[in-house]
């Protein structure tokens, strides 16, 4: 029980290191939270700070879903639903961070490493839909909430698991939730589209 909540208290907090705002003080002594959408996410750091530091926040954001939900699951091989909380926290953490006074950012990244730990087939059928749907849009908020909407039925589909397919659902209503401002400004015509590094001149 005690490497449980252990598991527990340290997957909350790796979620909630404020990735974006970290790396853009340190190197560019930017708050991103000033600037652009205000969020601290990989696609607010894009347009800020550039490319780079992007995939360096892209990164790290994932591997804090993924490390503590691979640590249940492969070294300390606790059964799915324990390995499920343990996302599920990450994810928590990223969205309410503790360093940020609750605020965070919207969990897309750090969702996809907890899915590549629990159900990689999944995982990388969700990243398809959301490239796709990026390349046709050009809006990363119409990506997510779409793939995350595909995802529960990608994930029975490929495991045939109820629990983890109520998992799938749970982390598409964190993504609907965290993208509500989004899709006020979608209703509106309003929301960002995104210039793909390809196609800056």
């Amino acid at each position: 029980m005690l490497k449980v909540f252990g598991l527990f208290v340290i997957s909350f907090l790796l979620g909630s290191i404020p990735s974006g705002y970290v790396i853009c003080r340190v190197f560019k002594n930017v708050d991103i939270r000033k600037y652009g959408s205000g969020n601290i996410g990989a696609t607010n750091v894009y347009r800020v700070c550039g490319g780079f530091f992007a995939t360096i926040v892209l990164i790290l954001d994932i591997l804090k879903g993924f490390i503590p939900v691979f640590i249940s699951k492969n070294i300390l091989h606790f059964p799915s639903p324990i390995s499920i909380i343990t996302g599920l926290l990450a994810i928590s953490g990223h969205i309410f961070s503790i360093f940020l006074k609750g605020k965070g950012g919207k969990g897309v990244a750090t969702s996809f490493g907890v899915i590549i730990g629990l159900f990689p087939l999944s995982a990388l059928s969700s990243f398809i839909i959301w490239f796709i749907i990026l390349l046709v849009s050009h809006i990363v908020s119409v990506a997510s909430i779409i793939a995350g909407f595909f995802l529960p039925l990608l994930i029975y589909i490929f495991y045939k698991d109820i629990s983890l397919t109520i998992f799938g659902v749970i982390i598409f209503f964190f993504i609907v939730y965290t993208h509500r401002e989004n899709i006020k400004r979608l209703k509106k015509g309003k929301e960002n589209r995104i210039i793909l590094p390809w196609e800056k001149k």
